[in-house]
């Protein structure tokens, strides 16, 4: 399913850069009157709807995958494996989209806290009819990949295994494709330059795509006469989410970008990338996975906002993001503000019985019976 009509093509014509098709894009803007008036706040702020991305399951990693899944294609993959957490999006994404371009899902997880949000999607990669590796923790990651890799091509696979998040400078471009997108919306006046953009970070790998696309859309005179400033609001601890990893990843999708366009307005310095970034340690809490009270009360605020779908956020990733942008608009911080909605709206898809495993079983009573108020609005 190859596609040209993302912003990416639009703005650079052909590239030697394979896509699938898997979201229904551009997503659209709103305004976030509701929250606004909610908080009394006269600073102006927008949405960039992501969760609306797809009706399969949307939010920020369908643009990554739809650059990784064609890379996968290319060599020849049978199939495709997601790293992350217990309650990995981009797990439950690969899950659910990889079968449309013909490619058996897999996912290789190691365990997070227990929430109700992780449960959700647990529940569905538990049960659902693909491969899966379970690590005792995280330190194992190095090791566990190239021994997927080894045991699945001993079956008669021909494995892809992408890194958590799919942060690679070429699953970056996917977010540099969505920074052209948003600078389109711009100049097409479907919402005024914002001063500034709020997105959570936990990969890097959206954030570093942004960072990137939204530099060349002001050099290339789309929608912005200088780039929005980035707050990447950390969802994970340092240094995962530091601004130094963020960069780095950054300036190699820069590069690559480069390579492939062959215009050199395509290679942005570290420096200049960096003077753009602002990272936001004030809403991490406990860690990740860990609800904070801020992020509840921000999840409630923005379900105010609807059409066509509540706009439903989550404790872990951007409830934090969204708290970070309500502190900034009781504030009256000077906007327009916009916050880059990342997590599926689309409802999931029914789970069948409880997973063999018993250590996955164990975590997913502890995170059941964790309490508190729901974790998402809207679903």
């Amino acid at each position: 399913m190859p596609t040209r009509d993302r912003a990416l093509f639009e703005v650079f014509g052909r590239l030697p850069l394979p896509m699938v098709r898997l979201g229904e894009l551009p997503t659209p803007v709103q305004p976030l009157g509701p929250v606004q008036q909610a908080l009394g706040s006269r600073s102006e702020a927008w949405v960039k709807r992501d969760d609306l991305s797809s009706d399969v399951y949307g939010g920020n990693k369908i643009r990554t995958l739809e650059v990784l899944f064609a890379e996968a294609l290319a060599q020849g993959a049978t199939h495709v494996y997601a790293t992350g957490a217990f309650g990995s999006n981009h797990a439950v994404a690969t899950l659910l989209h990889a079968p449309r371009v013909g490619l058996r899902p897999g996912a290789l997880l190691f365990p997070q806290p227990p929430s109700l949000t992780a449960l959700e999607n647990l529940r569905v990669l538990a049960s659902a009819d693909a491969d899966r590796l379970r690590l005792l923790h995280w330190s194992q990651l190095p090791f566990a990949v190239p021994y997927l890799r080894a045991s699945r091509r001993l079956r008669g696979a021909r494995p892809f295994v992408m890194v958590p998040g799919g942060a690679t400078p070429r699953g970056a471009l996917g977010y540099v494709s969505a920074a052209l997108e948003l600078a389109k919306q711009v100049a097409a006046g479907e919402l005024p330059p914002p001063r500034a953009i709020v997105v959570g970070v936990g990969s890097t790998c959206t954030s570093a795509g942004l960072l990137v696309g939204l530099q060349i859309a002001a050099r290339l005179g789309i929608g912005f006469a200088a780039p929005p400033r980035l707050v990447a609001v950390r969802v994970t601890p340092w240094p995962i989410t530091s601004a130094t990893l963020i960069v780095r990843l950054a300036t190699r999708a820069s590069a690559l970008l480069e390579s492939l366009t062959g215009d050199p307005r395509c290679r942005v310095s570290r420096a200049v990338l960096r003077a753009n970034l602002e990272v936001d340690g004030t809403q991490l809490g406990r860690g990740y996975g860990r609800p904070t009270a801020a992020g509840r009360e921000a999840i409630a605020l923005f379900a105010r906002v609807r059409n066509p779908r509540p706009l439903a956020l989550d404790t872990t990733y951007s409830g934090k993001a969204a708290a970070a942008l309500v502190a900034r608009l009781r504030a009256n911080a000077p906007g327009p503000w916009l916050f880059w909605s990342t997590k599926s709206t689309a409802p999931l898809p029914a789970h069948g019985a409880s997973p063999s495993d018993p250590v996955l079983r164990g975590w997913m009573a502890r995170a059941a019976g964790d309490g508190g108020p729901p974790t998402t609005v809207g679903r």
